[in-house]
């Protein structure tokens, strides 16, 4: 396969120059070869980086996606693992669901204690934040 400058692969794989940068950086891909000064880089890391963007895109850390990508490589990892990882992620989210909506309810009740009216002295929104009881 031809080899691609930085600007072509961030284009094909739908991210930006310095996100090739970052994630190479993090050792999420290869350094690839300069020639005539230029990184290089195979097709390879196109699929790589849309591999890294599509587990961001469910979630996954970058230290995550980089335990995720060892363990492809490594002979001895069990699509059971995998599973067992992608439960867990599946399981914190839902636990971010519930904290989200927790938040939601009380900043709907904080909100409805406030008339709208009146000076920001005495809004019970901003007295709630900073736990003073209206006087």
């Amino acid at each position: 396969m031809d080899s691609l400058t930085i600007g072509k692969v961030a284009k094909q794989a739908d991210v930006g120059v310095e996100t090739v940068r970052f994630y190479e950086r993090e050792g999420l891909i290869a350094a690839p070869p300069r020639i005539s000064g230029y990184r290089q880089y195979s097709g390879d890391t196109v699929d790589r980086l849309r591999f890294i963007k599509r587990a961001k895109g469910l979630g996954f850390s970058l230290k995550e996606i980089k335990e995720l990508l060892e363990l492809r490589i490594d002979p001895g990892t069990t699509c059971q693992q995998i599973r067992q990882r992608a439960e867990a992620k599946a399981a914190d989210i839902e636990d971010k669901i519930r904290s989200l909506r927790r938040m939601k309810r009380a900043l709907n009740k904080l909100a409805a204690s406030c008339t709208g009216n009146g000076a920001v002295s005495a809004c019970p929104i901003l007295d709630a934040l900073e736990d003073r009881q209206r006087r």
